[in-house]
């Protein structure tokens, strides 16, 4: 499934129809781990040892790691590449009644950036860096190297399926996969802005402000710096509510961008620790908002490169 692999490329499932155990075997011998999907495109319930809870809650379900039971049970964790598994007769009665074919892109190393409408298609190609895409039936999925942790809605119609989910298999995509990127990983800084009566998420030291002493290589004014830093920092602290994390990596990549041209020392480490105190301060952990401006710093020195 990496572009610098020369495995052979699965057929497309023919949404129609088509044979998914023969596309499973195709992908099971590429190295992608699959699992049937039955009617509405999800997978078999749980087996009977595991059915209604017997199994303890669906445990693999909270770790990556591979399911024991021989019937197709605990949805992504039971996915594989083990012909012998895929070919078993518990395994086939499921195939002969499959609709579709999941894969867990975890288990193939990759990371699928979920797009269910047009608009967040849009959103994407303003946002994201192209890589290789698929088809659905109402948006995209783009395909990026490596792993992370798999997020639900973290935007309005996008999902991040990798570690800990499965995808359902609509062909090879078009395209060349790039490595996953910051802006991706952003998505899924876990969002805590309701701090606990009483007390502060954490205990930020006194930071420095932003002024020409450390921005001696900067080209821009101090107005126009400070203006831009006071309207960034004013966004985050009005997210009280939800998404002061996401709104931080928006601010640091927007501020990063405005030096890309500047000789430096800018002082974005300053203007970084300025946003990540904005962001504490309404109630996002210190350590989620430290990885959401340094992931946007990063982006803007990428695309700036």
């Amino acid at each position: 499934m990496t572009p610098d692999r020369k495995t052979p490329r699965p057929p497309a499932v023919n949404l129609r129809g088509g044979d998914p155990l023969r596309t499973a075997l195709y992908l099971a011998t590429a190295g992608v781990p699959v699992l049937p999907l039955r009617d509405g495109k999800v997978p078999f319930g749980n087996c009977r040892a595991c059915a209604k809870n017997a199994c303890g809650g669906r445990p693999n379900m909270k770790r990556a790691g591979a399911c024991r039971c021989p019937a197709p049970c605990h949805a992504w964790a039971a996915a594989t590449t083990d012909r012998n598994v895929i070919l078993s007769p518990l395994w086939g009665a499921a195939w002969e009644r499959a609709v579709c074919v999941g894969y867990h892109p975890g288990g193939a190393r990759l990371t699928v950036v979920d797009l269910d409408n047009a608009a967040a298609v849009a959103w994407a190609r303003e946002t994201l860096p192209a890589t290789r895409t698929v088809l659905t039936t109402r948006g995209e999925h783009w395909l990026y190297q490596s792993v992370m942790p798999s997020h639900n809605a973290v935007r309005p119609g996008v999902d991040i399926k990798s570690l800990m989910s499965y995808a359902r298999w609509l062909g090879p995509g078009t395209g060349t996969m790039a490595a996953l990127p910051p802006a991706v990983l952003a998505l899924a800084v876990k969002e805590e802005t309701t701090p606990a009566p009483g007390e502060v998420v954490s205990s930020l030291p006194e930071r420095a402000v932003w002024d020409r002493t450390v921005a001696t290589g900067c080209r821009h004014t101090e107005q126009y710096v400070t203006t831009g830093l006071k309207r960034g920092l004013a966004l985050v602290r009005a997210r009280t509510e939800s998404g002061a994390a996401s709104q931080a990596f928006g601010v640091a990549r927007f501020l990063a961008v405005r030096h890309a041209q500047c000789p430096g020392p800018c002082g974005l480490d300053v203007i970084g620790a300025q946003i990540v105190a904005a962001a504490v301060s309404v109630g996002v952990p210190e350590d989620y908002a430290r990885r959401a401006v340094t992931n946007g710093l990063q982006t803007a020195e990428r695309n700036a490169a």
